[in-house]
């Protein structure tokens, strides 16, 4: 990896308010004591980490009919799915892996965005939705992005007809919410961006090209429409993959701002449901 990547970018998008659309949708927002709770579970292997996320999303109300998990060859743990069914099969995923790397504590890269998953489920579950949602903590992404990879070659035709978009959550708390741009469709990056202005919440446009990989890829290449949130910059990049990777990396007060805003975001997203444009199925503001 190199920062030669590395650069900030969000130009050219006509951020429209997002107010109308939050005044009319209902989540749950879940108390900086819960996310903090959930973020601190990052101790122990991969495999203690999965077990964790079984029992958050159990916890979180993620039924044992909506919650599987989906074995991986090649790899000790499985990627874990829970299951918010909506009222059409039109389908959005949200997904963050949970493995980690030898170096550091691996609590940014990335049970960062795996412990976040759980809390976007309870958030959205105590009201009926449009959309179908699906959270998937993948294994392996740090191997080649073998989870997210063995995910979508095994979906149905018609689940991939039906898959709007995918949100992917690698590497926050760093500092605010940042996307990456290049590697995510335009209309889904206005939506973020309208939202944060609209709650006054930060957001910038970060592209990490050439830095890293991450599981957004898997779905591109299925022409599926992603956005990927991290909280990357030149400043705070020498933490990945470092003994640097530890809980004094996170400011929590950004880190629950991200959360604050993907709530919000996936809310808003599931009131549209008309086709754009580009394909992607998300509508701009």
């Amino acid at each position: 990896m190199n920062l030669t990547g590395l650069s900030r970018v969000l130009a050219g998008f006509a951020f429209l308010s997002a107010t109308p659309f939050i005044a009319q949708v209902r989540y749950v927002e879940m108390t900086p004591a819960v996310i903090q709770q959930r973020l601190d579970l990052y101790k122990g292997n991969d495999s203690t980490r999965k077990a964790a996320l079984v029992k958050l999303f159990s916890e979180a109300g993620c039924s044992t009919a909506n919650l599987s998990e989906h074995p991986v060859p090649g790899r000790k743990q499985a990627n874990l799915i829970c299951v918010l069914p909506g009222a059409t099969q039109a389908t959005i995923v949200v997904g963050g892996h949970f493995d980690h790397v030898a170096a550091g504590e691996g609590i940014v890269d990335n049970w960062s965005g795996a412990s976040l998953l759980p809390s976007l489920f309870q958030s959205l579950a105590g009201s009926p939705r449009k959309h179908t949602f699906v959270f998937v903590s993948f294994t392996g992404e740090e191997e080649g992005l073998a989870g997210s990879a063995f995910y979508v070659k095994h979906l149905a035709k018609d689940q991939l007809t039906n898959m709007e978009a995918m949100i992917n959550l690698d590497t926050l708390g760093l500092g605010s919410t940042e996307v990456w741009v290049s590697q995510s469709d335009p209309l889904l990056v206005n939506r973020l961006a309208a939202i944060a202005r609209t709650l006054k919440l930060p957001i910038t446009g970060m592209n990490v090209n050439g830095f890293g990989r991450s599981d957004e890829e898997s779905f591109i290449e299925k022409r599926v429409c992603t956005i990927t949130v991290h909280s990357i910059t030149p400043q705070t990049a020498r933490v990945l993959h470092s003994s640097s990777d530890n809980p004094t990396a996170i400011r929590f007060s950004d880190y629950y701002d991200t959360y604050r805003l993907l709530a919000s975001y996936l809310a808003v997203l599931d009131t549209v449901d008309a086709p754009s444009s580009n394909g992607c199925k998300i509508k701009p503001l």
